[in-house]
Formats: C-alpha cells, structure tokens, sequence
C-alpha cells in the first residue's frame, strides 16, 4: 500500500497509518491467542483418550471467534437424525461462545449414538454399567486433612514426574493437602509442585478453582484446563516434579497431563476410556 503524504494530510495519514497497525496487532494477538488454546485443548483431549484421538486441523477462528468446522462421516446417519445430532451440537457452540468445546461436542455425538444404539429394534436389551462413585464427601471440621492418592511415577530422561490427589469441598482443604505432602522431605525438595483443583459450592453451585505452577511455567493453567474439560468438581491435584539435569520441552507438559489424568483415574474422580466402551455387556 503507497500513502502520499504533504503537509496537508500528513497528520490524518500518520493516524491511519498508528489504528491500522493496532488492528493488525490485535487481529495478529487474538489468532496467537486461539493457537495456543488449540494446543492445550488438543493436548489434553490427547491426554484424556491416548489412541482413539486423532489430531485435527482447527480453523483460525477457533474457539474466540467462531466455531470448529466438522463432517459427519456417517451415510447411514439421514433426515431428522443427522439434524438432531447437528443442533446438538449448535447448542453447545451457543451456550460456550469464546470457549473450547471439542471435549463436549465428542462427548454428546458418544452420548448420542449410545441413545440411538438403546432404542433400536434390533439391539438387544443392555445393561447399563455401574455409574462412577462421586468424590466423597468430608466434613472440613471433622478431618484435619483428606485422604490422599499417590500415583505412579513417569520417567523421561532422568526426570520423574508423580500425582497426587485428595477429595476436597474446601480451599482450606486444598492447602491441608498441599502442606501434607510437603512434610515429606522428598516432595518438599522437589524441582516444581504444581497443583490445581475445582471445588463446586453447594447451595449455589458455582465453581471456585485455582492453580499454580511452582515455577514450571503454565503447568498449573493446564492441569486446571484438564479439570475442566473432563468435568471433575471437588478434587485437587497436585504434580511434583524432579528435574533430571536434561530439558524435556513440550514433552514435560504431556507428562504433566498424563500423571494428573492417571491418578484421577486411580482414584475414581473420573473413568478410564476402556470403561466408556463398556457401558453395555
């Protein structure tokens, strides 16, 4: 683009020049913005369904401006069926505008053709798995601290990373937990305890969450997205890392999610993926 500039306009065309660079910016920060949620949304769904999950291409736009393009890759799916299943997932657009929805939207088309698969004539009659228990529930006056999960360590490259994790209806519980596992030597030394946890109020329901990282820059905002995403309420989490002497880059994060799924499952807050297959027998 070629301005000419005299006395005349020199001053408008040096505003216009001053807004259409602050709009490239903004237009250029709000599409960095999208990658980087793109890669934890894309990481965590990695993370929580390992082989069934295939990495995909998401538009620009996605998720603060607009929504992820898809196709239904079912010729059997037609009519009012494949309507429903779209408007389904519409809503779900609707109701979280600017936020990441993959996670729902595989979770509805699942829920979805477990419903088709319950009501066709020629299925026989299922019997529906036990449900998972929800997270116990513990007095804050009664327990000086909950009971707290260890999972199994991960080891890459000298660097081992463990989860912990604890039933919670309180944040004064959070920092019970917290201060427990720090009486242990070894995990007081540690390189980065990074921890995250979600707590549902119970008259009026909403969500009190936090996180930190410990130093590992952006672990906590991942582990806390990981909560999010799979719908866990009333549990913390905590990872401690022990740092080998070898920088691991993205990998570290990918441990860091997997060690935090891992004891999840250990500890009943949420179901590992073989048990969702094996809702019917």
């Amino acid at each position: 683009m070629r301005f000419c500039i005299n006395k005349q306009n020199k001053q408008f065309c040096c505003r216009y020049l001053e807004l259409a660079k602050i709009l490239l910016l903004s237009e250029k920060q709000g599409l960095m913005d999208n990658i980087s949620l793109q890669a934890d949304e894309v990481q965590a769904l990695s993370s929580i369904y390992e082989q069934e999950w295939k990495v995909m291409t998401l538009t620009p736009g996605y998720p603060s401006e607009s929504p992820p393009q898809y196709e239904l890759l079912a010729p059997w799916l037609r009519g009012d069926l494949r309507n429903t299943l779209a408007a389904h997932l519409d809503g779900i657009y609707c109701d979280n505008i600017g936020s990441s929805i993959l996670y729902l939207w595989i979770e509805r088309v699942r829920e979805f053709l477990e419903e088709l698969q319950e009501t066709a004539p020629d299925i026989e009659e299922s019997v529906s798995s036990a449900a998972v228990s929800p997270p116990p529930t513990i007095e804050a006056d009664l327990s000086p601290c909950p009971e707290i999960i260890h999972g199994e360590c991960i080891v890459d490259r000298k660097s081992v990373f463990q989860a912990h994790c604890a039933p919670v209806v309180t944040v004064q519980q959070v920092h019970q937990v917290i201060a427990s596992l720090k009486e242990c030597r070894k995990i007081a030394s540690a390189t980065h305890n990074m921890w995250a946890y979600r707590i549902q109020g119970a008259a009026s329901g909403a969500f009190l969450q936090d996180c930190d990282d410990d130093g590992e820059t952006h672990a906590g905002g991942r582990m806390l997205h990981l909560l999010e995403i799979v719908g866990v309420q009333n549990w913390v989490v905590v990872v401690t890392r022990w740092y080998g002497g070898i920088q691991l880059g993205p990998d570290r994060f990918r441990h860091i999610n997997n060690a935090t799924r891992n004891v999840l499952q250990l500890s009943g807050a949420i179901s590992p993926p073989d048990e969702k297959k094996k809702r019917k027998t």
